[in-house]
């Protein structure tokens, strides 16, 4: 089997915490996002231009999804490539009255069109509605990998931040988040044998309603890779920092 240093995203749609409200109905939502880099887990995919989309759908806290990345250029000679697909399901909800714990559990699978061999994980996790958002997701790859990455992060948001036009403003939304691996998902990924913290991730995004169901998110994001041992490894390939640009453009009815 291909080493996986090379493979995927964890799909967007299921950021922890960010699934669509449960209705009587079912709910869908299609994104378009458009990256200056692919930055997964700490790891440079693509060092260029990306196009990544999706659609979800949802029906009382479960949501099935799709997701696919498309290279821009040349960078890995797939120019107008889709590179990966992923397939998931979801189940979020609540716990107790006041619903100040969120939880999530689900599977991704990953499947890669242009190597062989894909790959699935099964994550849950738990979100909770205090001072900074703090939440936690543990994804075991239960494929090819047998693997755990824990994600865990904090995040704040302030509303009408910055005012637009008279009619029409963007919020302010940060994110700060820690990953960390044991040793048989670094060896898979890094061919390094420890268990380590890999990754921090710092978002800033802009969402704008624009009403009807559209979104419009610019966003700005730094990705750092904490470990020693990853940055000395003969599979690490790339910046050992990495700030991308991004903007993304949702519709949901």
């Amino acid at each position: 089997m291909r080493k996986l240093i090379v493979v995927s995203t964890v799909c967007c749609l299921l950021t922890l915490g960010s699934m669509a409200k449960a209705g009587d109905g079912i709910e869908f939502e299609i994104t378009s996002d458009f990256y200056s880099k692919y930055v997964w887990r700490g790891q440079q995919l693509n060092d260029d231009y990306v196009f990544q989309t999706g659609v979800s759908a949802s029906y009382k806290g479960l949501t099935a999804a799709i997701w696919g990345n498309l290279d821009l250029t040349e960078f890995g000679n797939n120019r107008g490539e889709f590179t990966e697909f992923d397939y998931s399901l979801d189940y979020s909800g609540t716990i107790g009255e006041e619903g100040k714990v969120g939880y999530s559990v689900g599977l991704i699978n990953y499947h890669f069109p242009s190597i062989i061999g894909d790959t699935t994980e099964f994550y849950w996790g738990f979100s909770f509605d205090v001072f900074l958002q703090p939440y936690v997701t543990v994804y075991h790859d239960i494929d090819v990998v047998d693997g755990i990455y824990v994600n865990a992060g904090i995040s704040h948001s302030f509303a009408e931040a910055i005012k637009l036009t008279e009619s029409l403003s963007a919020d302010l939304d940060l994110g700060l988040s820690l990953g960390w691996a044991d040793s048989k998902y670094n060896k898979a990924y890094w061919d390094v044998d420890e268990a380590t913290f890999n990754d921090l991730l710092f978002t800033v995004a802009l969402p704008i309603d624009l009403g009807s169901g559209w979104t419009v998110t610019p966003s700005f994001n730094y990705s750092f890779i904490v470990s020693d041992s990853i940055r000395n490894s003969a599979n690490f390939n790339g910046d050992s920092d990495s700030f991308y640009t991004g903007i993304s453009i949702a519709k949901s009815f």
